[in-house]
């Protein structure tokens, strides 16, 4: 029996392997952070359901800029990443794919993005520079502020104001006050995730709310945002003028930022992911699928 393998074959299983790890190394499946907020803007704008060509390049839009920023995330923080007991695993410092493949990653991305951009609207494709530049310098705004949280959000809270702009090509309050809202939301999490770090961070003179108050402090500046980013959504209820459907919602939402807040408390961060991941997904998803219904529940 011929157990040589065919050349074409070794080289397409490698290829799909590291593209497998590469995609493990940006949590590529926590696109569902934001993406589901870009369609809630888009169906904000559109009344209901925007049509299917701007849907779908307005997923190729948001996985490619999320696809850059946690990519050119990864490579730059590897000096930090291997001295960081929490990340030294990561696909890049344990060298299972080089900074070279990272980078095309991004630039294949990047391109990705950019196309989606030019087939949206002129107001999106005018404004794709700046959208991936800020998403890109929110990796390097550790090293010299702690409000690098709030430019996380602002990197994420972009979502629905590009949704909406990939339908009507323009701004409005209703898409400005969405994204305050999710700002906020995403900057509270981020402290919480950042307590995990809070020594490592000192250690290393890396910058971070926990970092510098502490984390009982900082679960405290954590939950004043979530509450700013609570009475954002409820504005934006009263703007887009929702039904109860929205309502429910938002009250769904409110009590999965509590559970997040039983799962981890300052002197008890085992359960972190859970309350990161797990929970966090849960409110993109419900926030946009109680959105859409009332929309459509008004058409």
């Amino acid at each position: 029996m011929n157990t040589t393998q065919d050349p074409d074959i070794q080289v397409s299983r490698s290829l799909w392997e590291r593209t497998k790890i590469l995609l493990e190394m940006i949590k590529f499946e926590h696109t569902i952070f934001a993406l589901p907020f870009a369609y809630t803007g888009a169906f904000l704008a559109a009344r209901g359901l925007p049509d299917p060509w701007t849907s779908f390049w307005i997923l190729v839009a948001m996985a490619g800029a999320r696809t850059v920023a946690m990519g050119v995330n990864r490579v730059v923080d590897v000096p930090f990443d291997a001295r960081n007991p929490r990340t030294k695993d990561r696909a890049l410092v344990r060298g299972d794919v080089t900074t070279q493949e990272a980078w095309m990653m991004v630039i294949i991305a990047g391109a990705c993005y950019f196309l989606a951009a030019f087939n949206l609207t002129p107001l999106a494709l005018e404004l794709s520079p700046f959208v991936l530049a800020t998403v890109i310098f929110y990796s390097y705004t550790k090293r010299f502020t702690a409000l690098c949280h709030v430019f996380l959000g602002l990197a994420i809270g972009m979502a629905p104001s590009a949704g909406w702009i990939a339908v009507r090509d323009s701004l409005g309050a209703v898409p400005v006050a969405l994204s305050i809202g999710v700002i906020f939301w995403v900057a509270g999490f981020d402290i919480l995730y950042a307590c995990l770090d809070t020594q490592f961070d000192r250690s290393e003179g890396l910058h971070s709310i926990p970092a510098a108050l502490g984390v009982k402090k900082a679960f405290i500046v954590s939950a004043l945002f979530h509450i700013i980013a609570f009475m954002a959504f409820l504005y934006v209820g009263i703007l887009a003028h929702l039904n109860w459907i929205y309502y429910v919602g938002i009250a769904i939402t409110f009590l999965l930022l509590m559970t997040q807040r039983m799962v981890v408390r300052p002197d008890d961060l085992s359960r972190m992911d859970m309350a990161f991941f797990t929970l966090n997904g849960a409110i993109s998803i419900v926030f946009f699928i109680t959105t859409a219904l009332a929309l459509l529940w008004q058409c």
